[in-house]
């Protein structure tokens, strides 16, 4: 199960629409080990497209230096679907590289009368997708 903050929570919604109708991206740290997302960073998709996304090379490596430095880890990945519900598509899926993440996924489309938007959390471990459950809470 994700447990995340009412404000990360906002924080990822609110960049999924700010980046419609490209995709959204970015991470949400917390102390390695924990399982606690807490600093919210958003990313910027560097393919700058409506149908996938990735992060810039450098910018990644600096976040994996600050989150080392800060003995984070990422709990949280996340991206936006724009056209699609919310689920990791295969591209997700082989691209998935933080078996202890939690893959969160925002749709910005109205997917099958679900409404304007889906927050959904996945664990991808070796290629099997799992979804779980996500609690959202005022504070840890």
């Amino acid at each position: 199960m994700l447990t995340i903050t009412q404000a990360l929570y906002d924080k990822i919604v609110a960049h999924a629409r700010a980046d419609h109708p490209d995709e959204a991206c970015g991470v949400v740290a917390g102390p390695v080990g924990s399982g606690r997302p807490e600093r919210f960073i958003p990313m910027v998709n560097a393919a700058r497209s409506p149908t996938f996304y990735e992060f810039d090379s450098q910018d990644l490596l600096k976040l994996y230096r600050e989150m080392d430095d800060n003995d984070e880890e990422p709990v949280v990945i996340y991206h936006s679907h724009t056209a699609t519900e919310a689920h990791p598509s295969r591209t997700d899926i082989d691209l998935a590289s933080e078996p202890g993440a939690h893959y969160v996924l925002v749709s910005t489309a109205d997917t099958e009368g679900l409404g304007e938007f889906q927050f959904r959390s996945f664990r991808i471990v070796e290629g099997e997708v799992t979804e779980e459950e996500v609690k959202v809470v005022e504070a840890y």
